[in-house]
């Protein structure tokens, strides 16, 4: 707690007095999940730095600002951020920056809350995972293009190019997965992984999705969580179940032990990329690898 009112402090002292500047001609930009970082690089380009707060395997929703991300925030130009609390460590730095000189874009806060899955658990009462729908990751983009040409609306013809690029991209992959989620028929479509993150992806792709730990993973499975799940995942006979790459693995395989006393045997399918992207220079450290990977991993497994 300490910890956290030192860096508030600094961020408040600092952000009076900081000056809105560039590192060689180009926009200081700092972003929060991989997601977003990955987003914002490709539209950028070259005329941007773009520094991500979190890395592979992070887990956003337990994530602490540290006495090194300071200097980010301070120096930045821009911060994007996911919002919605999926960040939920780090809304009251954001908030404090807010009533400064320099104002975070929360990306999710743009989009229609009435399309949204609601959600207890979070301050905003909605899912924050939203990258798992193309559509509303289409509207981050067009979120970060406008938001980049605003503030050097010199290149701004560079920034609407890639994001034109980006979105073809972006519109081809979800043929593409479509064509894949397509050969595994609707019965077998039930995804169990260690947490809620993926009821978006189920919405756009007729998925029945169910989490052992909610949708944030601040909360902790209970023995009757596990319990309960596996009396489903033998109902429904489901042939695999998943782990996350920012969530430890042992809640599914507590699962898959509980499905095995009772006689029956569940495979754990692959682990999935949640809230985090994989290793950067990897396919799965982008976006568009990241969701492919997901999907042919899941349908494989299920099949």
């Amino acid at each position: 707690m300490k910890k956290n009112i030192l860096i508030l402090l600094v961020i408040a002292t600092i952000f009076s007095c900081k000056n809105d500047t560039q590192s060689n001609g180009k926009l200081n930009i700092v972003t929060t999940t991989t997601m977003i970082t990955d987003l914002v690089k490709n539209i950028g380009g070259d005329h941007v730095n773009v520094q991500g707060l979190m890395g592979s395997g992070v887990d956003p929703h337990l994530y602490k600002a540290s006495e090194g991300d300071v200097t980010k925030l301070v120096d930045a130009n821009i911060i994007f951020y996911n919002g919605l609390h999926l960040e939920g460590k780090l809304v009251e730095v954001f908030e404090k920056m807010g009533s400064s000189t320099k104002t975070p874009i929360a990306l999710g806060e743009e989009l229609d809350k009435s399309t949204l899955i609601g959600s207890d658990y979070f301050a905003s009462n909605y899912d924050p995972h939203v990258w798992f729908d193309i559509n509303y990751f289409t509207q981050f983009a067009n979120k970060v293009t406008q938001v980049l040409s605003e503030k050097d609306p010199e290149h701004s013809d560079s920034y609407e190019a890639n994001k034109d690029a980006y979105v073809a991209k972006l519109n081809a992959l979800q043929t593409k997965l479509d064509a894949i989620v397509a050969s595994l028929p609707k019965d077998k479509r039930i995804l169990v992984t260690a947490h809620d993150a993926f009821n978006y992806f189920g919405k756009a792709f007729d998925f029945e999705v169910v989490g052992l730990q909610g949708l944030s993973t601040a909360t902790e499975a209970g023995v009757k969580d596990v319990q309960r799940l596996s009396a489903f995942i033998i109902e429904k006979d489901i042939k695999a179940i998943f782990v996350e790459s920012s969530v430890p693995k042992r809640t599914i395989e507590a699962l898959q032990a509980a499905v095995k006393s009772k006689g029956h045997e569940v495979a754990i399918g692959g682990t999935l990329y949640s809230d985090a992207l994989g290793d950067a220079g990897t396919i799965e450290g982008t976006y568009l690898g990241m969701f492919e990977y997901n999907v042919n991993t899941i349908v494989n497994a299920l099949k």
